[in-house]
């Protein structure tokens, strides 16, 4: 488990972390969210001891990462891929992290395996695509077996096949009963993979839910009607207190009601309807929704 307790970080004037308090629980996906320059980045480093928090307090397992026993045993990351010396060849990378964590050697092969890196394992990491090294970052942080993942931007570079095996991956080590902290900007696959969201903005926490909940705070779903009575269907839905709007596809979009109320109305009213279906906002659209003033560049609209 991870705990961040009204944790802050300057560097100089600028306050990239500000009073952070949440906990990664065991047992589940936490996928951490937040615009460029919210203080992500800081803070997975803080949780790493790889930074000093100005103030605030980290507890990994209880304590403080730094003070673990054989820390590779208890925490995995993956934090920057390409750190690996590109003259090192990939299984000596991992032998020689194994040895300086005290771990069986016999652990190498499996992690290779594991992130299907065989084929390349003598090869030296300067010749890897983006890909072949976010696999060998993947191998590192699993190879003391830790209760612990910790993970920034893991599917970058990543094929289809290769995003679809970390995902199965991650859940598969939570189902486990590990705890598993993930960032990511692709939110089509973080709502595929996390079960509970940590989302920040300009260093402060904005929401710290389960992904479905965090879903319904922020969006606003609607009902879409195709029937061939737009005009009364508008004036009925309007009257019974829902706002109304045409779609461009020709279905009417009312809010503030749900699909059984809309069947009601327009069976009490003699109307013909084809097709009435609820529509809910993706994560990326609640998540957009949520950090819209935390976002720290904007590109402007297209003239």
């Amino acid at each position: 488990m991870i705990e961040v307790e009204n944790l802050s970080k300057r560097y100089g004037r600028t306050l990239a972390v500000d009073r952070l308090s949440f906990t990664v629980r065991p047992g589940r996906v936490t996928g951490f969210l937040g615009p460029n320059g919210a203080g992500k980045s800081s803070t997975m480093r803080m949780i790493l001891d790889l930074d000093a928090p100005t103030s605030g307090r980290i507890r990994v397992n209880g304590g403080r990462y730094r003070d673990l026993r054989d820390p590779l045993r208890h925490v995995g990351s993956l934090l920057e891929a390409g750190s690996v010396h590109g003259g090192r060849r990939a299984r000596d990378h991992l032998r020689w992290l194994a040895r300086a964590g005290r771990i069986p050697e016999s652990r190498v092969r499996e992690v290779i395996e594991l992130v299907g890196l065989q084929s390349v394992a003598g090869k030296r990491a300067k010749g890897f695509s983006l890909g072949m090294g976010q696999r060998l970052g993947i191998a590192a942080a699993l190879l003391g077996d830790p209760g612990i993942l910790v993970l920034d931007e893991p599917v970058n570079g990543l094929d289809p096949e290769g995003v679809r095996w970390i995902r199965g991956l991650m859940k598969s080590l939570a189902a486990e009963g590990r705890t598993v902290f993930v960032s990511s900007h692709l939110m089509s696959e973080m709502a595929l993979t996390a079960d509970h969201l940590v989302v920040i903005g300009r260093g402060r926490v904005l929401a710290d839910l389960g992904m479905t909940e965090f879903i319904e705070r922020n969006s606003r779903s609607h009902v879409r009607i195709r029937t061939p009575e737009p005009e009364r269907m508008r004036d009925v839905l309007t009257a019974a207190g829902a706002r109304v709007r045409q779609a461009d596809d020709g279905f009417l979009e009312a809010f503030e009601t749900d699909a059984a109320r809309v069947g009601d109305l327009a069976a009490a009213n003699g109307l013909t309807v084809h097709e009435v279906s609820t529509w809910s906002a993706s994560l990326e659209e609640a998540f957009m929704r949520l950090t819209a003033e935390a976002t720290e560049h904007r590109a402007g609209a297209e003239r």
